[in-house]
């Protein structure tokens, strides 16, 4: 297909094009030599929920969550492999793709949105597993399932917002990749997925509202689980994660030209 065809170099309609292109692109590359493919979206998320299904109801008294707890987990956990899996890749965005970027004429920014994609396709690929246990554990779907739309586009603003920052940032500085791990590994316990707000006393509750993916999971979760609705982690997360993309975007402005020098 020409550039005639999709718009001018820069034009919207092309950047969009090429974006597709990127993120089909990826996902060709990760499950082409698979024997599994797209079971492989699934496997990770599922096996992360039956081992903690497992641990906190057959081998310690759960005192967390709610029932049906392998739907509780379910709920954030597929969000968190969406937002784990994203992070993790935008701390070799670009350098894993050095000679392309400094190339292209096409906006830099589609190297961090490309990631947020497919991985985002990945994860509307995995909401079968959520079904198929809400069916077989029989929870009781409300009114609330409507929020799960809108959390996808907050996860996305969040995301887009995080990778234009550690995206540059990891080109410039590499301990910040390993740093970057680090600091996910800790975000996952310090996140209402294995537990939800509501189960945290006192002032803990208050400060996991500022954690913004605690609001994300909870619109995610409110569908299945009524009374895990928080107001105050609801709106910090919109606010905090269209901060984070206006803040992506004036950091990614100001470091992409030393950026590109160091790649």
């Amino acid at each position: 297909m020409t550039t005639a065809s999709v718009g001018a170099p820069g034009s919207p309609r092309r950047y969009l094009h090429s974006l597709w292109i990127l993120s089909a692109r990826d996902l060709r590359v990760r499950y082409a030599t698979s024997a599994l493919g797209y079971l492989w979206s699934v496997l990770d998320p599922l096996v992360m929920s039956l081992i903690y299904w497992f641990v906190f109801t057959q081998v310690f008294g759960r005192g967390v969550g709610e029932e049906p707890y392998i739907v509780f987990l379910i709920t954030a956990l597929l969000p968190w492999v969406w937002f784990n899996a994203a992070v993790g890749d935008f701390t070799k965005a670009f350098i894993k793709d050095a000679r392309l970027v400094r190339s292209t004429s096409i906006p830099r920014s589609i190297w961090v949105n490309r990631i947020v994609l497919s991985k985002g396709i990945e994860f509307l690929c995995s909401i079968p597993v959520l079904v198929l246990f809400a069916v077989i554990s029989g929870a009781t779907v409300s009114w609330g399932i409507l929020w799960m739309p809108v959390a996808v586009l907050v996860q996305t603003a969040l995301l887009v917002g995080i990778g234009l920052i550690v995206a540059p940032l990891c080109v410039m500085w590499g301990d910040l990749e390993r740093t970057t791990k680090l600091i996910l590994r800790a975000l996952f316990y310090a996140s209402p997925i294995i537990y939800g707000i509501s189960d945290l006393p006192g002032i803990f509750g208050q400060l996991a509202a500022l954690n913004p993916l605690a609001g994300i999971f909870t619109l995610y979760r409110v569908g299945f689980f009524p009374d895990q609705w928080d107001t105050l982690a609801v709106v910090l997360s919109v606010v905090m994660s269209v901060a984070f993309l206006g803040l992506g975007v004036l950091v990614f402005r100001r470091l992409e030209r030393p950026m590109l020098k160091e790649l």
